[in-house]
């Protein structure tokens, strides 16, 4: 009986042991070559390298103040990147990070460690080109290109709101004018009709002519 249990006790180590073998075989290799560049006063970029012939389908990145104790992990799947922008970070303080590989068969171990410390605010960052590369940048230039593109079609809709409206107002004023001229033509043949006629004679003349005192004149008779 004592055999059995320890014929059963082995084989379950064995099963056990082979498990955990396979399972740390099919784990991916440890990023290597874990750098950080374009410092600023709150952000930093990761890289790192993966070594070839490994499916990798994420990353997996633990931040940690050298000083604290609090730890932050971001986690990405579903991605081939091998670059990682880390944000919110506190000016002139000491960072170390981690980087792991996430495959198909789970996490890779963690690369080594690596330190860095950002920079002050009123530090200025060099102009060169290897910034261009950096996701960071390329962002914020995307987004100066997006609100210089707004702000372009915002002053377009207000030329083209304004033409408008001068366009409506010039041919308001002409309409006005156009009123105004039909309306004097129509008021001066009843200003001709009510002229007065004069005793001394004028283009109208009456049939039975009046005296300038408003009386009809009397014609005389002859015998």
């Amino acid at each position: 009986m004592s055999r059995l249990l320890v014929l059963v006790n082995c084989a379950v180590q064995l099963l056990f042991t082979s498990d955990m073998f396979v399972v740390t075989a099919n784990r991916p290799p440890a990023p290597v070559n874990v750098s950080v560049m374009h410092l600023r006063a709150d952000s930093a970029t990761v890289s790192w390298e993966i070594p070839e012939g490994d499916v990798i389908i994420g990353f997996s990145i633990s931040q940690q103040r050298q000083e604290g104790h609090t730890q932050r992990f971001i986690r990405e799947v579903n991605t081939t990147s091998r670059s990682c922008v880390l944000w919110d970070l506190e000016e002139e303080t000491d960072y170390i990070i981690q980087v792991q590989s996430i495959g198909l068969h789970g996490e890779s171990q963690a690369s080594k460690r690596v330190h860095f410390r950002t920079l002050k605010k009123s530090d200025r960052f060099p102009s060169n080109s290897s910034n261009q590369d950096d996701p960071a940048v390329e962002g914020v230039d995307k987004s100066r290109q997006l609100q210089t593109g707004e702000m372009i079609i915002i002053v377009v809709v207000l030329l083209m709101w304004a033409a408008v409206i001068a366009l409506f107002c010039r041919q308001y004023d002409i309409i006005k004018d156009n009123d105004s001229s039909s309306g004097k033509d129509k008021v001066k043949p009843s200003s001709l009709a009510s002229t007065p006629e004069h005793c001394s004679g004028g283009l109208l003349r009456r049939t039975a002519p009046e005296d300038c005192s408003g009386g009809l004149l009397r014609s005389k008779v002859h015998r």
